[in-house]
Formats: structure tokens, C-alpha cells, sequence
């Protein structure tokens, strides 16, 4: 695509944070949101209807037909982390460009194959981490970089709390094994992990951790198994700082 060309996105799923990105889509100066799906028509319809989209957007009732569309020109995709694969991969074989909600997926093996699918068809992949691309974390970096700052840094620490309701409790992706296995972890982790490797001024590379780990996959009564809740961890990266991550 042109460089001053218009992105004409396409939303596949009308998750809580779909509602956030697709403002953001229409106030940037060179994109435009085109369509939007769901798993069946009013859902689409009343997601454009909630968000003032109606009359503006096309609405879909399959994510298959959303991607036969010849107008879409990328995707954003807040799926469960569980379907990323297969309608990532759909998504980059229909040459459709696609920013992937995070966690972008289960494992290193399942982000693997849709880079491989992005590459493999011309497509351009972008995690949907705003933190990560946000000038400010920019500035943080190039802050923390100026050793007379804070001199030597020793060890990081870093913890995260989010309360959960017992709607959240009962109904929330994060809780649901089958949907979003990564739990705790997949959802604040990042923001952990990304922090670290941007104070610790390295890159991120597969050393993964040491044997110290904590989890908990509590029962709660009448709900049974509601997925990983709590996770700490000390890393084992290939810089010299330690690094003890917990979140909730």
C-alpha cells in the first residue's frame, strides 16, 4: 500500500477493548473503519449501534465474510487468545494486514506460524500492545538509558492487582481455560515482562525462566477451575539485572 494511502480496517469480534481501537481507527488521519463482524449479524449490528457506527460501517455475521471482502485492508482482531491461530493465519492468507490483540497467542510454536502466514503473503503483523508502541515508553527508555540518572541498576521489581468481580469471576475470558488459557498472565504479564526488558535495555529473546515459579488455579466453590489467577516469577534473561515479576 502507498504510504498517504487509507487503511480500510475491518474488526473481527466485538470484545470491550474493540470499542477503544475502533475510535481510534476513525480519528486517525489515515485510516478509516469499514466493517465490522461478529459471530452473527445483530451482534455486529448492535456493536455499530452502540458506538455510533451505524449507517457508517458494513456489518457482518461471520468472520469469513468479513475477510472475502476485496475492500478490507487490514484487520484488528481482539479474539480469545485461543482463536488467533486459525483467523490469523485465514486473515494473512486473504492478504489482509493484521493487528493482533494480545496475548498474540498460546505459545511461541502458534506466533510462529502467523508470522510465517504474514510473511509468507505480503502482510504486515502488529501486536495490539499500545504501551509498547507508545512514544512515551519511548522517552522512558531513552530516560532510563542516561546512567547518571540512576546509576547502576540492581534488581527490578513489579507488581500488578485488578480486582475481579464475580461476574468477572463466572464469565470473563481469562477465567475460561478452553478461550484464554494464559490467564493472569497473558492479560497484565505483558506490561511486566515489556517493562523489564525495556528498563534492562536488552531484547527480548526464548531463555525463559528459572524453576522458582508460584501459580495459582484456584476452585472457587460453584464455579470449579477459573483458570491462572496469580503468577510470580523470577526471570532468567540474557542481561545481568534480576527481575522478580508478580501479578494478580
Amino acid at each position: 500500500m502507498a504510504e498517504n494511502q487509507t487503511v480500510r480496517f475491518g474488526i473481527i469480534g466485538c470484545a470491550g477493548i474493540a470499542r477503544k481501537v475502533a475510535r481510534a481507527i476513525k480519528l486517525a488521519p489515515n485510516s478509516t473503519l469499514y466493517a465490522v463482524a461478529s459471530r452473527s449479524i445483530e451482534k455486529a449490528q448492535k456493536f455499530a449501534g452502540n458506538n455510533g457506527l451505524s449507517g457508517t460501517v458494513k456489518t457482518y455475521g461471520s468472520y469469513d465474510q468479513l475477510l472475502d471482502d476485496p475492500c478490507v485492508d487490514a484487520v484488528y482482531m481482539p479474539l480469545p487468545t485461543s482463536l488467533h491461530l486459525h483467523w490469523a493465519v485465514l486473515a494473512a492468507q486473504k492478504k489482509k494486514h493484521l493487528l493482533l490483540e494480545k496475548p498474540t497467542a498460546l505459545d511461541v510454536g502458534e506466533l510462529d506460524q502467523i508470522l510465517e502466514a504474514c510473511e509468507s503473503n505480503g502482510v504486515q503483523f502488529m501486536d495490539g500492545i499500545m504501551w509498547l508502541h507508545h512514544p512515551r515508553t519511548a522517552k522512558l527508555k531513552e530516560f532510563i538509558s542516561e546512567s547518571n540518572h540512576f546509576g547502576q541498576i540492581n534488581i527490578i521489581r513489579s507488581t500488578s492487582t485488578k480486582p475481579a468481580t464475580q461476574d468477572f469471576r463466572e464469565s470473563n475470558i481469562r477465567v475460561k481455560p478452553d478461550l484464554d488459557a494464559l490467564g493472569a498472565l497473558g492479560d497484565l504479564g505483558w506490561g511486566h515482562l515489556l517493562l523489564h526488558c525495556i528498563i534492562s535495555l536488552g531484547t527480548i529473546r526464548r531463555n525463559g525462566c528459572n524453576d522458582s515459579l508460584l501459580f495459582s488455579f484456584p476452585h472457587i466453590h460453584g464455579l470449579g477451575y477459573i483458570g491462572l489467577q496469580w503468577f510470580a516469577a523470577l526471570l532468567r534473561l540474557h542481561y545481568s539485572v534480576p527481575r522478580e515479576i508478580c501479578f494478580v
